[in-house]
């Protein structure tokens, strides 16, 4: 799938979780959708929107591939640092600039970090596709896969005292 094609699935996912437990307060969505506006809830989203809209890819293209180990391995990767993409590119305006006083100034910003984010996640599985994948690269990305996934579902019922998880919303 090309990266901006992606990337726009990526996004369009990460706004359903954004808004889905809001919208609907379901409560299967928790695990995966923002509950509030901290910093953690965003990086969550982010996981789980990166990683479904790998399975909806996988659904796709699954009749082209050779090797399911060479889809998958790349994108569980990508799912693992598309998150912390979105962290670094998302605070460069406040780096550069400061507080941002601007709604639209800050929701622009916001939406164009997430898309990049895609598009960074896109161009890493891309060229971990070309490599050679071994054993204990498998072995290392599923046990952070796992331990991601464990992260951002136990922290969303039990937040550990960490100013990350903290919702900028009661401060």
């Amino acid at each position: 799938m090309q990266a901006y094609i992606k990337s726009l699935l990526y996004l369009g996912i990460f706004g359903l979780l954004h808004f889905g437990y809001d919208l609907t307060h379901w409560n299967f969505l928790i695990p995966f959708s923002g509950i509030n506006e901290s910093v953690f809830q965003h990086l969550k989203m982010a996981f789980w929107a990166y990683l479904f809209s790998s399975g909806i890819e996988y659904l796709l293209v699954k009749r082209k591939l050779n090797n399911l180990g060479s889809f998958w391995y790349p994108r569980l990767l990508a799912t693992i640092m598309v998150p912390w993409f979105i962290l670094l590119i998302w605070y460069l305006v406040p780096a550069l600039f400061g507080k941002v006083e601007s709604l639209t100034i800050e929701l622009g910003w916001s939406i164009l970090a997430a898309y990049l984010s895609g598009i960074a996640g896109v161009m890493m599985e891309k060229s971990v596709e070309k490599g050679t994948i071994t054993a204990g690269f498998k072995i290392t990305i599923l046990i952070l896969f796992f331990i991601s996934a464990f992260f951002y579902i136990s922290f969303t019922y039990q937040l550990p005292w960490i100013d990350l998880f903290q919702n900028p919303e009661l401060l």
